[in-house]
């Protein structure tokens, strides 16, 4: 997917919400537990219910990887079944040796047929280029997340500046803002008025609003794309997962699903 396209549907829907497909077997409501496929029945019933009100869904791996086969079998089906203008994101959070990324890239963008994939950093530019070299993909490379140990290295000072503010500075020169964003961590959203100082113009993946309390007003104030050449981009993809995707565990859960997240895209709407 190109940067207009996606820009388009953000323009069209009056939204820049990800819903998060961190399916967990465990937290499936209990009437689909005998289904053949009970995960991609209850990604299938959440799709359906958002479609139009996110421009993205982001698939977290892990929750897939951990069922074996039958996992994987289940994030390719899901990741078929999310409609075309919608933006796919892998979130597999990988990076090595470059031709080992060589096949986590062909894994994600020819075998799966993602849009995007997670991405981390700490290896340098030889472990990022790879999934820089497809035409209309994207790597999202981690740059300040909201997990309470990203103070242990992303928070550290390397000389007058912090980590993950050289890691920024760095990483937006091996691409562009055609093929290259950055996850920021809603739960730090005081630092992204700095963070635009430093890439002003590329698009910010912005997980933690909804359960781990990130608010959605600052995340827009603060996040979106200001005074530059691309304003009306709005360069920012908010991922909601569990607050949207476990909104009921009963047989209601798509509808209670649909009704949060017409709430954050509503409310996202006053902000466009």
């Amino acid at each position: 997917m190109t940067r207009n396209q996606l820009v388009e549907q953000i323009r069209l829907k009056r939204s820049y919400l990800c819903v998060g497909l961190d399916t967990d077997m465990n937290r499936i409501p209990k009437h689909l537990q005998g289904h053949d496929d009970a995960v991609f029945e209850f990604n299938r019933q959440i799709i359906d219910a958002t479609r139009d009100l996110c421009v993205s869904y982001k698939i977290n791996t892990a929750f897939y990887e951990a069922m074996g086969l039958k996992g994987w079998e289940a994030l390719e089906k899901t990741v078929n079944y999310i409609p075309i203008e919608h933006f796919s994101i892998a979130d597999a959070k990988r990076a090595d040796i470059g031709n080992t990324s060589a096949q986590y890239a062909k894994t994600f963008f020819e075998t799966l047929n993602f849009d995007a994939v997670t991405v981390a950093p700490y290896m340098g530019e030889d472990s990022v280029r790879p999934f820089l070299e497809y035409d209309n993909k994207w790597a999202i490379v981690l740059g300040l997340t909201s997990n309470p140990g990203s103070i242990d290295f992303e928070q550290q000072k390397t000389g007058d500046e912090f980590l993950y503010e050289m890691v920024l500075r760095k990483v937006s020169k091996w691409g562009n803002t055609n093929n290259l964003m950055f996850v920021i961590g809603a739960t730090k959203s005081s630092d992204l008025e700095p963070i635009r100082k430093i890439i002003p113009e590329h698009f910010l993946l912005v997980p933690g609003v909804g359960f781990q309390g990130g608010s959605m007003e600052e995340v827009s104030k603060y996040g979106m794309i200001k005074n530059t050449s691309v304003t009306n981009d709005c360069g920012l993809l908010v991922n909601v997962s569990r607050a949207i995707i476990y909104a009921s565990e009963k047989e209601d859960f798509a509808e209670e699903a649909r009704a949060i997240a017409l709430e954050y895209q509503s409310e996202m709407a006053t902000y466009l």
